[in-house]
């Protein structure tokens, strides 16, 4: 009897300790995050530390206009809580079908898995053109925003929130992160500015550094592609250098972007030419931080 007793106990036990097995995995579980560049990705870890898992689909070394819609970006996709995007048309060129791919709802347009990063800034107005072959040309602002660590703070906190709702339990957890984070960045981003000689001018290849304007004491006064997207021409090149005859300043472009019209200015007009990454190396705020002094660093040597 006592033996058949303890048989009958038996499945009662085994059904509490799997709750209790269940409950801890449920409080221990990550938040599976996919960011579609390393920037998002660095918010995310600073804003989720132990508590999110991430994934970056774009290399730092790559132009996210031109990615494709791998199976591999689907396949990390399918298994995300949360999707990061940087939006405003950024990566209208694949990401769409990616999502399609990875037949993925909850992280849908519209559902609270799907983050807009730029819809929860202000942006800078993107330049404008009419007729065909346009470009690059964004009707929602100028999506490259994550090169303005003071915008990445704002960032942090719609992102801490968001996140929040996702895991309501860190919700105080990601929010005093995402306070701390904005501060550093903020921070760090006076610091960087008082080692910049102010007044300073720069051409950019593609408004993907206009943002830099924002933080350093610094104007772009234009660029080497005649419209974004479109590859500098003879023509247009030759016109830049009349306009710039007799100034000071320098030519800054991307890594991924070709150096033949900085070359050209730097022969016809003196000006200096400095080739820099978009992106953190990795997905972290020492990746980031950086790559701010970078930035900052392509203004203060002497030319």
């Amino acid at each position: 009897m006592r033996t058949l007793r303890k048989m009958m106990q038996l499945p009662v036990l085994m059904l509490a300790l799997t709750g209790c097995l269940l409950l801890a995995q449920s409080a221990s579980a990550e938040m599976w995050v996919v960011a579609t560049t390393p920037s998002l990705g660095m918010l995310a870890n600073a804003v989720g530390g132990e508590h999110v898992n991430v994934r970056v689909l774009a290399p730092a070394d790559r132009d996210v206009h031109y990615l494709d819609a791998r199976p591999s970006y689907m396949a990390v996709m399918r298994r995300a809580d949360l999707l990061l995007e940087v939006g405003a048309g950024l990566e209208e060129g694949w990401l769409p079908a990616a999502l399609r791919g990875a037949a993925n709802p909850a992280i849908n347009e519209g559902r609270p898995g799907h983050f807009r990063a730029a819809d929860f800034l202000e942006l800078r107005e993107s330049i404008t053109v009419s007729g065909p072959n346009m470009g690059h040309v964004h009707a929602d602002g100028n999506p490259h925003f994550t090169i303005d660590p003071l915008r990445m703070g704002q960032l942090g906190k719609a992102l801490a929130q968001r996140m929040g709702e996702l895991n309501p339990a860190q919700a105080d957890n990601f929010a005093r992160a995402a306070e701390q984070l904005a501060q550093q960045l903020e921070q760090r981003a006076e610091e960087l500015a008082t080692e910049v000689a102010p007044g300073q001018h720069y051409v950019a290849y593609h408004e993907d550094l206009d943002y830099l304007s924002e933080w350093l004491p610094v104007e772009v006064i234009g660029y080497l592609e005649p419209v974004p997207g479109i590859p500098p021409t003879a023509r247009h090149l030759r016109e830049l250098s009349e306009r710039l005859q007799g100034t000071q300043g320098r030519v800054l472009y991307a890594l991924f972007q070709p150096a033949r019209g900085a070359n050209f200015l730097r022969d016809q007009i003196g000006w200096s030419g400095h080739p820099l990454p978009l992106e953190p190396a990795e997905a972290t705020l020492d990746s980031y931080l950086e790559l701010m002094a970078q930035w900052a660093g392509a203004f203060a040597d002497s030319q």
